[in-house]
């Protein structure tokens, strides 16, 4: 099996080298523009069923409740 030589950037899409400093990103640009997508929430790890952690999810009567 080969080695890769590099990786392309998962921001840009612009090649990245093995050994690169802000390795998978291209630049330290790339790599704060993913953490801001990542602080924003556009990106989300969906919750393991039965995971008492995560917030309850709405439902369909949620939305009609009258008390509100």
């Amino acid at each position: 099996m080969t080695r890769p030589t590099g990786w392309t950037c998962s921001s840009c899409g612009a090649a990245v080298p093995l050994a690169g400093p802000w390795r998978p990103f291209c630049s330290e640009r790339c790599k704060m523009v993913d953490l801001g997508a990542w602080l924003l929430g556009h990106y989300r790890i969906p919750a393991e069923e039965g995971d008492d952690d995560a917030p309850p999810a709405p439902g369909p009567a949620d939305d009609d409740d009258p008390s509100r």
